[in-house]
């Protein structure tokens, strides 16, 4: 039996990966957390009898413990439940840079990480990268792209890799034309034509900043250089992504738009488990589409380009910056199109540093969040 930990099991992704663990047999819950989401989390409490629960929101926290048994150990901090806990697997679902200090406490551990949160590796990948290789732990990626790298280099040398082929399904804005951009609204933004995925996450997908975080966190994953990793954008999300070989093979992997089947992936690696899942087929297919990113009307890939480019501190300042610009968008306090202008603002008011610890990583994401308050006035 396989123990886990979910971490964010309210949210898009920990949803589905409680459905995968309903699905395929061999797996316990060991641990959950959640944030704010009392309701469905006290049900995923029933259904999967943890030993272990973490909420992190205080008034969350106080309406869950009222509504537990004795037997369940309940924390507030989520490296605190990291410390009293002993899996197999941390799945890391939670969204944002606050999910970067229970990645590293699980290393620590020497658990390995199903990892969902990009931002551990966008805010901290050289720090993060450095404590897996002196554990020894396995991070197994959990975003459809990277989970389809990582399924295509099995069983290749590492100095064969010459070049990834990142794909993107170029979201609800493709094709709109750029002057149309400024009257773009929450709900036209939050409508992803293709993946089901939480709030924030659908924007960063409509900005296509996604992608270019995605770009980071495969360049720390696969020890690639940024210059290697090429955006496509394939609308009907078939090719998660492929890999090209210094002999000029390509390997791709391909299957329908369903996170539960990464998910359930990164819970039987190295094996793979039947699961009930909608499988391709190619004669529904006429064709496949493939277009270069339009980088006028998606800024957000060039500045991650930027970010990486200077290095250091400067992509978690980047990725700061557009959580608090998501979240002012979301609450109606800016346009669609601020976003990234807001972000390159943030960029340039802020002097990174090259070498960094943790205390550097989390007084950037400071500083990109307050930067981004005080230029909106939304707090």
């Amino acid at each position: 039996m396989k123990k886990l930990a979910i971490l964010g099991s309210t949210g898009s992704v920990g949803t589905q990966a409680l459905d995968v663990v309903r699905k395929v047999p061999g797996f316990s819950v060991e641990a959950l957390l959640c944030k704010v989401n009392t309701s469905l989390f006290l049900e995923q409490v029933r259904e999967f009898s943890p030993k272990y629960i973490c909420v992190t929101d205080e008034k969350a926290f106080d309406e869950v413990r009222q509504n537990i048994g004795g037997d369940i150990q309940i924390f507030n901090d989520p490296e605190e439940l990291i410390s009293h806990i002993d899996v197999d697997l941390v799945f890391n679902c939670i969204v944002g840079s606050a999910g970067l200090k229970p990645t590293l406490r699980a290393i620590e551990k020497g658990m390995d990480i199903a990892l969902a949160n990009k931002e551990t590796l966008v805010c901290a990948g050289k720090l993060v990268m450095e404590r897996v290789t002196e554990r020894g732990v396995n991070i197994i990626p959990v975003d459809s792209e990277h989970s389809a790298i990582f399924q295509c280099l099995q069983g290749s040398l590492r100095s064969d890799l010459e070049k990834i082929h990142l794909t993107c399904s170029g979201g609800p804005f493709r094709t709109l034309p750029r002057e149309k951009f400024a009257d773009i609204t929450i709900a036209n933004a939050l409508a992803h034509p293709k993946w089901s995925m939480g709030r924030k996450i659908s924007i960063d997908s409509a900005t296509l900043m996604n992608k270019g975080l995605e770009m980071i966190e495969a360049k720390w994953l696969f020890d690639i250089d940024m210059d290697d990793i090429n955006v496509i954008i394939h609308p009907e999300s078939i090719i998660h992504s492929a890999v090209e070989f210094r002999d000029g093979s390509i390997i791709a992997q391909l299957g329908t738009p369903d996170m539960r089947g990464p998910l359930a992936y990164a819970m039987t690696w190295p094996g793979r488990a039947a699961f009930d899942i909608k499988k391709l087929n190619f004669f529904e297919f006429n064709q496949l589409n493939f277009e270069k990113p339009r980088y006028e009307n998606f800024p957000a890939l060039n500045l991650c380009k930027e970010a990486m480019r200077i290095g250091g501190t400067m992509p978690a300042l980047l990725n700061a910056a557009n959580e608090a610009a998501v979240e002012c968008f979301l609450g109606g306090m800016i346009k669609f199109i601020d976003i990234p202008v807001i972000i390159e603002k943030a960029m340039a008011a802020y002097t990174y540093k090259a070498n960094y610890d943790l205390d550097d990583i989390l007084e950037a994401d400071a500083f990109g969040k307050q930067y981004v308050y005080e230029v909106v006035k939304c707090r």
